[in-house]
């Protein structure tokens, strides 16, 4: 079984500068738990990555956070969709941590946890710390032109990253990677 590694605020919900505080303010983009859901039934395990710096300034709780989580579970769960895990930075961005993007310590957590290495593992974001984060980990970064992503994609090249696949959305990047594992499996079965 795959993995694919999505950032939260931008990828999959609408973000928002003044954070996302309750279950009330999240709201899914569309298309973007169908994409998961696509992604589940092509073999693929999903796991969220997220800086929630939020809970650090205060704007909400860990409470909070969970609900707002379960929100998102549930809209997922009734389409028929699933996300292995979510792991999250609480810290400001002031902070000392390796976990906030864009460093990798989350993803080097995820590695860890489940005993892979992200080498190749697809890693759709919106911003340059997504793609950052995703590129010291090994993995292959993704922009979606969702959250912040039109502005992110004006600063690739000037970032060294004039390579990173783009797309409009979650919906199209997860059709993507649909089809560059399905090409993958068509290359060892011919083998």
């Amino acid at each position: 079984m795959q993995l694919v590694i999505l950032d939260r605020d931008g990828v999959i919900n609408y973000d928002s500068d003044d954070y996302i505080k309750s279950p009330e303010e999240w709201k899914a983009i569309p298309n973007s738990l169908e994409a998961i859901v696509k992604l589940n039934q092509a073999g693929f395990r999903v796991v969220i990555v997220s800086n929630q710096s939020g809970l650090a300034r205060g704007f909400f709780n860990i409470d909070t956070l969970n609900k707002i989580h379960a929100k998102m579970y549930r809209e997922l769960a009734e389409l028929g969709g699933n996300i292995e895990a979510i792991f999250f930075c609480p810290h400001s961005p002031r902070g000392a941590c390796n976990c906030r993007k864009p460093k990798p310590g989350l993803y080097n957590e995820i590695a860890l946890r489940l005993g892979i290495h992200l080498t190749g593992v697809p890693s759709i974001g919106d911003s340059l710390r997504d793609i950052q984060a995703a590129v010291a980990a090994g993995a292959v970064p993704i922009l979606v032109r969702t959250g912040k992503g039109l502005m992110t994609e004006t600063q690739l090249a000037q970032n060294g990253f004039d390579r990173i696949q783009v797309f409009d959305d979650l919906a199209s990047a997860a059709q993507a990677v649909i089809y560059q594992q399905q090409l993958k499996q068509d290359k060892l079965d011919n083998k």
